[in-house]
This record gives structure tokens, sequence and C-alpha cells, in this order.
């Protein structure tokens, strides 16, 4: 009967353990995600703001020339 019992709480702290295991990993997986989608904004902003740099460099150069 005790062993019975033991196995059952052993059973669920082991599927308890494994449940707060899957949601930190899907917490960071999602962290990932949302870092991953704000450098992907900046680096497109960084990219954008070069262009329009560089345009406005050929037209300084070309009113210079």
């Amino acid at each position: 009967m005790t062993e019975n019992k033991s196995s059952k709480y052993f059973k669920y702290a082991i599927g308890e353990i494994l449940l707060v295991v899957i949601g930190i990993l899907i917490a960071l997986q999602v962290n990932n995600w949302n870092e991953n989608r704000k450098q992907n904004a900046l680096k497109e902003l960084q990219l954008q703001n070069l262009e329009s740099d560089l345009k406005a460099d050929v037209i300084h150069l070309d009113d210079e020339i």
C-alpha cells in the first residue's frame, strides 16, 4: 500500500516537473522569437536610414560637381 502511494506521488512529481520544464522552454522560445523580431525591425530601420543618407549624399555630390 505504501509502495503504491509512493509510486503515485513520484509519478505526479515527475509530471509536475515536466510541465514546469515545458512551460519554461515555451517561454524561452517566445522570448527568442520576440527578440529576433525586434532585431529585424531595427535592422530594417537602419537600412532605410542608410539608404536615405546615401541618396542625400548623392544629391549633395551631384550639386558639387
